[in-house]
């Protein structure tokens, strides 16, 4: 006899109409094995209580988003996410989440969830920006500390944060595979009489501008050469499908913090 087919993934979008949110609820309707069944805006959203998916009514309180859900998946604010992941750990609904621009605060909000409900925590849900942090640290660790790293990051000019959450995930690669930590090394901003590079510093600088959802550059800068390694994101539905993966990677997950790189077995533990 086959194996039953399992239950559809019941799915929980926070900040349902936002540019991700869009994105996630085109994910879910696209996927066979995931179902929207909750969505959730802030009060005085136009759209509160209009039906946008089958028996599914936008919602402005959290609970209710939440209620019957397997898995929530985040992309807003980090006021809102500590917020709804409180109301998550409540109910015992797992959570994906892509905020960026969190504190050490916020951070530490979302651990305290993680001792109830399985999260995946991550600045790019992106799987090919994932496996490009991979390969940062093995660039990091093959060339050796003779080559500077300098990271470059462009996105659209409505981002909140900067430098963008990926960028840092990015430098933190580099300072990890020199067994360092990043805090020591980051140089995110230069102006006027700066004096040479420090060694080993970790550049990472941003950019602002139109509507680019995306960019990053990490450059391993040597004596006579470089080498680049390049992210181009020309829509955010990728980030949806690996939001997506990372929530279908929760399901029956014990307790904890997780990572898009443990999602993706790049990484143990």
């Amino acid at each position: 006899m086959s194996a039953a087919t399992p239950a559809p993934l019941r799915i929980a979008c926070v900040g349902a109409f936002g540019r991700m949110g869009d994105r996630v609820r085109a994910a879910v309707d696209e996927a066979d094995d995931a179902i929207l069944s909750g969505a959730l805006e802030a009060a005085g959203h136009p759209r509160i209580g209009d039906e946008i998916a089958p028996g599914v009514r936008l919602v402005d309180d959290a609970a209710a988003a939440l209620g019957g859900a397997d898995v929530a998946i985040d992309f807003t604010l980090p006021r809102v996410t500590c917020a709804v992941v409180r109301v998550a750990a409540e109910r015992g609904v797992a959570y994906v989440c892509g905020t960026t621009g969190l504190s050490a605060s916020d951070r530490a909000e979302l651990e305290a969830a993680a001792q109830r409900i399985p999260i995946v925590l991550a600045p790019n849900f992106s799987v090919a920006v994932n496996v490009l942090a991979h390969l940062v640290g093995e660039a990091t660790r093959l060339l050796g500390p003779s080559y500077d790293v300098e990271i470059v990051e462009l996105h659209h000019g409505a981002k909140r944060d900067a430098p963008s959450g990926t960028a840092l995930r990015l430098a933190e690669a580099v300072a990890d595979a020199r067994g360092e930590e990043l805090r020591k090394r980051l140089v995110a901003s230069r102006d006027g009489e700066t004096g040479a590079r420090p060694a080993q510093a970790i550049g990472v600088q941003a950019l602002r501008g139109g509507d680019n959802p995306g960019e990053h550059t990490v450059l391993f800068l040597g004596r006579g050469e470089r080498l680049e390694l390049i992210h181009r994101a020309a829509t955010r539905d990728h980030f949806a499908v690996g939001a997506l993966r990372a929530a279908r990677w929760l399901r029956g997950r014990a307790p904890g913090l997780y990572t898009m790189q443990q999602v993706l077995g790049l990484e143990t533990g």
